[in-house]
């Protein structure tokens, strides 16, 4: 099982038919609209299929919930940003040591939350257990993964989910609009969490 979201054709042998891909990207074109005029929370399944001009039973069927519709939405970006840490150049991306990881990161974490935050506050609402979602267990477990690599034997697996809980789009969100914190700030608390957290291992 892949864990980075697959692009529509992008597994081998799936073919989706055109008047198919037509109402998908129909679809996802009306839903950004939505969002540009009334945010991810006033995006509703009706107001979707009004806007596209199709049935309310289409988008269900195409998405499966609001929830799915959501993580589709997020699922190039996802995709691109799992992509980097998890195969492209360093700091982020493999051959740089663990705790530079950590913190690289952290920092490109921040700017993703900061750039499809409210969409990604949507998608975490959505879901039935935000925890659970592929993507994220896929953060986790590569934060621990860092944690382990750099010598932290203190239950890196709950250190892991401690360290992510930092980067929750929701937190992130409301430190940058309610408190007014930079993301300097945030990328600088970042950065001194994972060096005490491995330094004090």
């Amino acid at each position: 099982m892949s864990f980075i979201p697959l692009r529509p054709g992008s597994l081998a042998g799936t073919h989706e038919r055109s008047d198919a891909a037509r109402n998908r990207e129909r679809l996802l074109g009306a839903a950004r609209e939505l969002i540009e005029e009334c945010g991810p929370d006033g995006l509703t399944m009706d107001g979707l299929a009004e806007r596209a001009g199709v049935g309310k039973g289409t988008v269900f069927r195409r998405f499966g919930s609001r929830a799915g519709l959501m993580i589709t939405l997020l699922s190039d970006a996802e995709a691109d940003f799992q992509a980097r840490f998890m195969f492209g150049p360093p700091p982020l991306g493999p051959g740089a040591p663990g705790m530079e990881r950590l913190i690289a990161f952290g920092v490109e974490r921040i700017s993703f939350v900061l750039q499809y935050g409210e969409l990604a506050r949507a998608a975490d609402k959505s879901v039935h257990n935000r925890f659970d979602v592929p993507a994220v267990g896929l953060w986790h477990r590569h934060i621990e993964h860092l944690l382990r690599e750099e010598g932290v034997e203190a239950d890196p697996w709950l250190l892991a989910m401690s360290l992510s809980a930092s980067l929750d789009p929701e937190w992130v969100l409301h430190a940058v609009h309610v408190h007014g914190v930079t993301t300097e700030r945030l990328a600088n608390s970042w950065r001194e969490l994972v060096t005490r957290v491995v330094r004090g291992a």
